[in-house]
């Protein structure tokens, strides 16, 4: 049974993980600018597996209490990029990172 007493603790961790990416990407201005550095990829990839782990460590009462956020899709990403590895798209990582993490942040920023 998951610990809801960690929730907090958790999205903290995502916040943490967002920031890393955030920091990561300073200065990166494209995505082929992104796929060109192997290890700016792997660093983003680490943190978007800990955003995952994250999620599917809170609590089902939480997750059931919050649903303006697509948990599952968060923590499908991570079985992806941890057991598919071989096939995640870097391209479509740069269009998670673009289009989804900002709104992910505001979303457990406003929690």
């Amino acid at each position: 049974m998951r610990d809801k007493l960690n929730d907090s603790a958790r999205l903290d961790l995502i916040l943490e993980s967002i920031s890393n990416i955030e920091g990561f990407l300073a200065g990166t201005t494209s995505c082929d600018e992104f796929i060109a550095s192997k290890i700016l990829c792997h660093a983003v990839i680490y943190n978007l597996q800990c955003i995952g782990e994250s999620v599917y460590r809170l609590s089902r009462e939480f997750i059931t209490s919050h649903p303006g956020m697509d948990w599952e899709a968060i923590e499908g990403l991570r079985h992806v990029l941890v057991h598919d590895y071989y096939t995640v798209n870097m391209r479509t990582v740069w269009m998670i990172i673009e289009r989804d993490l900002p709104g992910l942040k505001e979303y457990v920023k406003s929690l």
